[in-house]
């Protein structure tokens, strides 16, 4: 890379023109510094960032991002960082971003590359442990460091973990902040902040991966095993009706940055509105079937910069273009009050039909596969089509060579011919008789012996040089010459390639929505409405993914508004759906937030910051806590970084602990929120079967807490769910009734009912018997 400095050993930075973090602070001392650690590893990103303002590390999870970096760039321009630090061992896609950014005249920050090995997973951890952490005692284990450090920053992004060690590194080098201190003072990290880009809405993977938003199984092919994965029921897989891959890679994109950004929904908003529309089918089919066609077009001119352009890929792009302007064609006949259709009638310029009309005019398909090599069409070249004529009339011509040179050879030899052999030039070939045993036999009077071949010997005679004075290496000279034609048509295209750009961009996510427009058709969704209150109102949601797998599915609403009902607290049995109902929210509130219609009769829903949850249990061997441990990282992620804009998703908290200490932390959470001012309360929705905690009367009364159960009812021994969510708290957890549906032994049942009826104490043993 020729604009950064690698340093080996210690490493070290290079400036780009404007002074770094030590020209600043010569200038003014007491100013604030940004330093940005990133690492770009199989299109995905992880960074983090230090601001000597306040001493905060501010982290961000990995997180996809495309070839260009674009969501690098756009931290870039939001954290404006005065040093940015990354490996000595990077992508081509990094060291290409880098020297864009050294190119702009107008901001250059310092570029620090580290050797790879200060890049390491375990380096980054450790680093991490040993950071100067003064809200932390001195005495604090490594142990219990670990367990708190796993609340503070998300030890499931790797990526960042790695660029974290090598900006912990850079600090200590540079003693940003602490240069007048004594060596043993270590920089002081104050707070950790988890920071999106603005308008991108915050979710976890947690919550990613509960809302079942995306699910990678193992592809079912026992040839495939080892090739990747496959999506398996998810809400991505349900959606993603894509015709072409960098559409279902834009579409993933969205999914992992849903945003608030109200324009950009609405765009996307209008566009599904359009193709759902039954008498739109048409023009949505025509389009699908154009796209199917479009091919990635990046790799196509990264092969065209490079001169290795294969048949293939000249027959991929005359598609690729040829369907481009068939489908700015088409939407030149849809409104054009519709954004997109406007982009890309404008967009796609005249450039792709000059495209398209000069392959089609230059390049002979047909030719070109049966010959495996690129071959112009007749009328290109002139002198091109002259030695071709000359090629295909030298069959003849040679045969009568041949006849006149029978004449002249010694009468043993019963037959001749003149063959052309590229870059050796025309040969006259005769049988190897019986007679010709040694090579001293293969002389010839007047004939200069070249090669023996499949019982044939080759000769050079006075006619054959006279042939190739006269006639040359026809083939190789039209091969050159096809060759050279070919490279103006690759500059021809290259020129052109700003346009192409945009038909990747513009049809990318003309696919994504009309595959998001046929999934709201298939599936019966409706379209939202979206605007900047606080509220969140649907009325009959239905979860998108259960209701596929489901026979009967009952529908519920939800309301929560800016001073009313925004926290609930659901209860009821085992298995009434209080899980589901949950998660169908939260899916509801996503697919909004990416511009999708939702499963819903109606939806009004006011953009959100975030979505946060603390629904599924899970264990870490990597960072070593228990399972509670980790759901209590959760609970606090959720209460420590929701806002008055956010969704908080609860589900079963406390029951990894004895049922009091349990009890006690989620009253106590759930008062929190209830105690704060109002435009401080998220909306929450939490299920609990803890229904002490509501029949004690443990929580404050407050309009702000709605109570809500889920509909049972009892026949006999029967327990039948209803699935109704209404007003009110369920009783009983009807325990015994559940467990006869898990097929239980009755008796085990019923001896469960009996210590729970007799105070839920164990009893003493008797003489010779044992507890229950």
């Amino acid at each position: 890379m020729a604009a950064i400095e690698s340093l080996r050993g210690g490493g070290g930075g290079f400036m780009f023109g404007q002074p770094g973090i030590h020209g600043v602070e010569e200038e003014e001392e007491d100013s604030p510094a940004i330093l940005l650690s990133v690492v770009a590893q199989h299109g995905q990103i992880g960074l983090c960032f230090f601001d000597s303002k306040d001493s905060t590390l501010n982290y961000m999870r990995d997180i996809p991002d495309n070839h260009e970096l674009h969501l690098l760039a756009r931290v870039i321009q939001e954290v404006s960082p005065h040093v940015i630090i990354t490996s000595a061992k990077q992508e081509r896609c990094m060291t290409r971003f880098l020297q864009q950014l050294g190119s702009n005249p107008d901001y250059k920050p310092e570029v620090v590359t580290y050797p790879y090995v200060d890049f390491g997973l375990e380096v980054g951890k450790q680093r991490l442990l040993s950071a100067h952490l003064p809200f932390l005692p001195a005495s604090t284990s490594e142990r219990n460091k670990m367990s708190y450090l796993s609340s503070c920053i998300s030890f499931d992004s790797p990526l960042m973990l790695r660029a974290v060690g090598a900006l912990l590194k850079c600090l200590d080098r540079r003693r940003v902040g602490v240069e007048l201190e004594d060596s043993s003072v270590g920089v002081p990290i104050l707070q950790f902040n988890a920071y999106t880009l603005k308008g991108v809405v915050c979710i976890d993977r947690d919550t990613y991966s509960v809302l079942q938003i995306f699910k990678s199984e193992l592809h079912p092919s026992v040839y495939k095993l080892h090739s990747g994965e496959k999506e398996g029921l998810s809400l991505y897989g349900i959606l993603n009706r894509c015709r072409c891959n960098f559409g279902s890679k834009l579409l993933r994109q969205w999914f992992m940055r849903p945003t608030q950004d109200l324009a950009v929904l609405q765009r996307r908003q209008e566009v599904i509105r359009f193709f759902t529309s039954p008498r739109n089918s048409d023009a949505l089919n025509t389009l699908q079937s154009s796209l199917r066609n479009i091919r990635n077009i990046p790799t196509l001119l990264r092969r065209m910069s490079l001169s290795h352009t294969k048949v293939n890929d000249w027959q991929c792009l005359y598609k690729t273009v040829y369907n481009a302007v068939c489908i700015r064609d088409t939407v030149r006949h849809l409104p054009q009050s519709i954004h997109l259709f406007r982009d890309i009638s404008e967009g796609l310029s005249d450039d792709l039909h000059h495209i398209a009309t000069l392959i089609s005019r230059v390049v002979d398909f047909e030719t070109s596969i049966a010959e495996n090599r690129f071959t112009i069409k007749p009328d290109v070249d002139p002198a091109i089509d002259d030695k071709k004529r000359r090629m295909m009339g030298l069959s003849d011509f040679l045969t009568d060579v041949a006849r006149r040179e029978l004449e002249h050879l010694d009468a043993r030899i019963p037959s001749c011919c003149v063959i052309y052999i590229p870059l050796i030039g025309f040969l006259l070939s005769v049988p190897r008789l019986p007679s010709m045993a040694e090579k001293e036999d293969f002389e010839i009077e007047g004939l200069d012996f070249m090669f023996l071949s499949e019982d044939r010997l080759h000769y050079r005679s006075q006619r054959t040089k006279e042939l190739d004075d006269l006639l040359g290496d026809l083939h190789c000279d039209i091969r050159d010459m096809e060759t050279a034609v070919m490279t103006q048509l690759q500059n021809a295209v290259l020129e052109r390639s700003a346009s192409l750009y945009k038909v990747l961009d513009l049809t990318a996510e003309l696919d994504c929505l009309m595959a998001l427009s046929s999934a709201s058709q298939e599936y019966g969704y409706t379209s939202p409405k979206l605007s900047s209150h606080r509220k969140i109102s649907i009325t009959q949601g239905r979860h998108p993914l259960l209701e596929l797998c489901s026979p009967v599915f009952v529908a519920n609403s939800f309301q929560s508004s800016e001073s009313h009902s925004r926290v609930k607290v659901i209860t009821g049995p085992n298995s009434s759906g209080k899980s589901i109902y949950l998660k169908q929210v939260g899916l509801i509130v996503f697919m909004a937030l990416i511009g999708s219609d939702v499963p819903a009769k109606e939806a009004d829903i006011g953009l959100l910051d975030g979505i946060f949850t603390r629904m599924q249990s899970r264990e870490s061997v990597s960072v070593g806590l228990s399972t509670f441990m980790i759901d209590l990282n959760q609970m606090a992620h959720a209460i420590n970084s929701s806002t008055g804009n956010s969704l908080v998703l609860i589900d079963e908290f406390g029951k990894g602990t004895n049922t009091v200490d349990g009890m006690s932390l989620l009253a106590a959470s759930i008062s929190h929120w209830l105690r704060k001012p109002l435009g401080e309360v998220p909306h929450v929705l939490l299920a609990t079967n803890f229904h002490s905690l509501l029949q004690l009367g443990l929580l404050p009364s407050s309009g702000l807490l709605s109570l809500l159960t889920l509909e049972t009812a009892v026949d006999g021994d029967e327990l039948v769910f209803l699935y109704q969510l209404k007003e009110g708290i369920c009783q009983s957890s009807y325990a015994a009734n559940i467990a006869k549906l898990a097929g239980l032994p009755a008796s085990l049942v019923q001896r469960g009912v009996e210590v729970q009826d007799s105070g839920g104490g164990v009893p003493e043993p008797r003489p010779g018997g044992q507890r229950f």
